[in-house]
């Protein structure tokens, strides 16, 4: 029981210093890439840090099982360099029992993982896609600002709005927007206000000008097309691998995902629930390669155990393209069987190696 609570200690406390040092790492990333999102006016920087509150969970539930997996390696990579691992073989601590106390913690972690998919990120982003809907969360049709021209899309759009009201209703707005270089055809809308609407029903954002003209033709040339509304939409474009963008699917709670039938949905659903089983699977593999000495030290097999974590999970990203596209669930289901079998292999390969050994004397 001590040596249990000793190898359990150990491990959660690597695990939660690889935790903590990639959560800084990924929480400054994805700040600095929503920050520059703020920064050309896709969203308002008030809303950027409760956004990345609610993405928490998100960013969690990818970072736990690599935690894990490292925190394994450095923890036994220690006891191995150390010479302790010598000492609990010669108490009959073989790989299989040290593989169930390990298998312990890793299965709260594997537990924690499972809530966060399946409950909490989703929650998280529900959460954040209210605030995204919400159409004062950004600055008019990219970044209006009032009584100021910008420029958007390599200078194709300029847009223009004298006052804009707290309640984000615009006032004498111009948006001149090219829509051929080499024809140098152009359309230049006037009107008397706007407002950034959400449609629920489509799920996007769209500038609804009213009371206004557009005008549409080649400047210089006297052939122009004047149409005269009294209500005008248009959506705003959502720039690829933008937040808004990809956080709709993220949003969508489990239970909907269960009874959906749309292969998007069926895919994410899956990627949830593969999550929790990375954890077990790569908890073992992370024991096999922890196996180093003295003269090599407790980083030795850091590099090819990292790289068998990434061939892991680049083919259970693969798996849920090939679901996206309308593809079966077998890839996914060989991709964990055959990892699984893989870290079981080398688990017991001093075992399997000295059987075979003896068959072949034999």
């Amino acid at each position: 029981m001590r040596i249990f609570r000793y190898l359990t200690n150990d491990v959660l406390s690597h695990t939660a210093a690889v935790a903590f040092i990639l959560f800084l790492v990924v929480f400054s990333g994805r700040f600095i890439k929503y920050l520059a999102e703020a920064a050309v006016g896709d969203l308002t920087a008030d809303v950027l840090l409760p956004v990345m509150l609610f993405k928490l969970p998100s960013f969690f539930e990818l970072i736990l099982p690599l935690s894990l997996f490292i925190g394994i390696l450095l923890s036994l990579g220690r006891l191995y360099a150390e010479s302790e691992m010598v000492i609990l073989k010669a108490c009959g601590f073989g790989p299989r029992r040290i593989a169930a106390y390990i298998l312990v913690p890793s299965s709260g972690v594997m537990l924690l993982v499972a809530f966060l998919s399946l409950q909490l990120a989703p929650t998280g982003s529900e959460r954040a896609q209210q605030l995204l809907d919400d159409p004062r969360s950004a600055d008019g049709l990219q970044a209006l600002a009032a009584g100021r021209f910008k420029k958007q899309r390599s200078g194709e759009l300029v847009t223009y709005a004298e006052t804009i009201s707290a309640d984000g209703v615009m006032s004498n707005v111009f948006v001149v927007e090219r829509k051929s270089e080499g024809t140098g055809d152009m359309v230049i809308t006037h009107a008397e206000e706007g407002e950034i609407l959400f449609d629920n029903q489509v799920g996007r954002r769209y500038l609804e000008l009213r009371h206004g003209t557009r005008y549409r033709g080649v400047p210089g040339t006297p052939n122009y097309e004047a149409v005269a509304f009294q209500r005008y939409g248009e959506l705003i474009p959502e720039r690829e691998g933008s937040l808004r963008a990809n956080i709709k699917t993220d949003a969508l709670p489990t239970q909907e995902l269960i009874n959906s039938d749309n292969p998007r949905h069926r895919a994410t659903l899956y990627w949830r629930l593969s999550l929790p089983i990375l954890v077990p699977v790569m908890a073992l593999a992370a024991i096999a390669l922890s196996r180093t000495d003295s003269r090599r030290g407790r980083y030795a097999r850091l590099g090819p155990a990292l790289l068998l974590f990434m061939l892991y999970f680049i083919a259970l990203t693969q798996a849920r393209s090939n679901i996206e596209g309308g593809g079966g669930l077998l890839p996914l289901l060989a991709t964990h069987a055959g990892f699984a079998l893989l870290s079981l292999i080398m688990l017991e390969w001093e075992s399997l190696s000295k059987r075979l050994r003896s068959m072949a004397r034999g």
